[in-house]
């Protein structure tokens, strides 16, 4: 499986920014997919995670009701939708996918099997 993210770049606080995440090499709809970020000196945590089937999705508490995550199945792809940004959003956002995770452990980056390799976004105040 490769993953292959994108979108990143600078803006200043309050406006948007789309990231994309490209899937390739699996059976893309069997795949829990998860946008992870990691800001400078911090550890890497959960923005948002939608499952593989049904397409539940999970938000980490910093970006509720700002970010929204989407999946296309067809297009094999993974859309994170990241409104009103703030400062504190400043970070490298990875791309991370994995098949057998289950509800209760979405946020433990640690198991999922493949990442992308990052995409740096910059929000000024």
């Amino acid at each position: 499986v490769q993953l292959q993210a994108s979108g990143g770049g600078w803006v200043q606080a309050g406006d948007s920014l789309r990231l994309s995440c490209a899937f390739s090499g699996g059976a893309f709809s069997e795949y829990t997919m998860g946008w992870f970020r990691q800001a400078p000196g911090k550890d890497r945590e959960l923005v948002a995670v939608i499952k593989r089937r049904g397409g539940s999705t999970y938000y980490g508490d910093p970006v509720k009701g700002r970010f929204t995550i989407t999946r296309d199945n067809a297009q094999h792809t993974v859309n994170l939708q990241m409104n009103s940004l703030k400062p504190e959003d400043t970070a490298v956002y990875y791309c991370a996918a994995d098949r057998g995770i289950i509800t209760s452990s979405l946020y433990r980056s640690e198991l999922y099997d493949h990442w992308g390799q990052g995409t740096e976004v910059t929000v000024s105040s």
